[in-house]
């Protein structure tokens, strides 16, 4: 059976929340059908931007159930699968699986360091236990394991791994893996402080796992498209140097708080952060803010942006 391929953008979603700090499943609903009105491909659900080491395993299942229950066209709804351990990590996927997700994100677990071959081993058996399509996410600043292109190249040919998402800062492996033309899709943070979108578009990457889709869904998939013309090379040059500034801001802080509270900020569905996290003073917000504004995010969108600096008490 052919491999699963995505390509384009791969937004990773917030999660929103109600007054009451609950999961606000209308909110998902919301961001989910305006997702796939403006271009977005797939959808990771509960990943890093979506706070999900601060999402009980309750909230987790549930989220998965009544999200998955919300498609209704082409877009790919993904899942944050890790756990804290092997055995953690399949009983999600199990759990994904049984719900109706179409695949499903893993990182290494958090906290433990663990050596590269251990890291290895643990996406090998995770994606032996579950038929479900499953993408790799070599996140280094989150969970200091770092796989070497040697491993996501055994990796990538495993049946159900279908996605690489590269967070590294390493041109070098991004342009390691691409010469390899592994029979999976090849995708990299939108950091511009990581520097990777300009070099795994330009080497034949299929588009981007990023988190700025949250904020311009129809810019980001303009930017994530594969360059299969010298056309389209012009038209990402002038996306991205247009982006740029929204790049910088969505990342001047620790994820997801800047792109959460400016997502509050211009009246999308988003709620508070989870403590301890906390959104962004107002001179910090007011900046996004206009960003927005020279962007035309707003005329785009439709929003009704407010003034000045009293945002956070808005």
């Amino acid at each position: 059976m052919a491999k699963m391929r995505i390509e384009g953008s791969f937004v990773a979603l917030i999660t929103p929340f109600n007054a009451d700090g609950s999961v606000d499943f209308g909110g998902f609903r919301t961001l989910l059908d305006w997702h796939a009105r403006n271009g977005t491909s797939a959808v990771l659900i509960m990943g890093s931007t979506g706070e999900v080491s601060m999402l009980t395993p309750e909230e987790r299942r549930e989220i998965v159930e009544k999200t998955a229950a919300m498609k209704t066209g082409g877009m790919k709804f993904f899942y944050g699968c890790t756990g804290p351990s092997t055995a953690a990590t399949i009983a999600y996927l199990r759990h994904a699986k049984a719900a109706g997700a179409d695949g499903a994100i893993l990182a290494a677990p958090a906290y433990i360091c663990a050596p590269e071959d251990d890291i290895e081993a643990y996406f090998a058996e995770c994606a032996d236990a579950v038929e479900l399509p499953i993408g790799i996410y070599n996140n280094p600043p989150r969970v200091k394991s770092d796989l070497h292109w040697d491993h996501l190249l055994r990796l990538m040919k495993h049946p159900n791994i279908v996605v690489l998402k590269e967070s590294t800062t390493r041109v070098g492996q991004v342009a390691q893996v691409c010469a390899a033309q592994p029979d999976a899709t090849i995708m990299c943070c939108d950091s511009p402080n990581l520097g990777l979108v300009v070099p795994t578009m330009s080497l034949g990457g299929h588009g981007t796992a990023n988190m700025t889709g949250n904020i311009d869904p129809a810019g980001m998939a303009l930017l994530s498209t594969p360059w299969r013309t010298p056309e389209q090379s012009v038209v990402f040059r002038d996306t991205y140097l247009r982006l740029l500034p929204l790049l910088h801001f969505t990342y001047s802080a620790i994820n997801p708080v800047a792109v959460k509270s400016l997502m509050k900020a211009v009246g999308l569905p988003a709620g508070d952060l989870r403590r301890p996290l906390s959104g962004l003073k107002p001179d910090h917000l007011a900046r996004g803010v206009e960003i927005v504004r020279r962007l035309g995010l707003d005329a785009c969108y439709g929003w009704r942006v407010p003034g000045g600096l009293p945002l956070a008490a808005e």
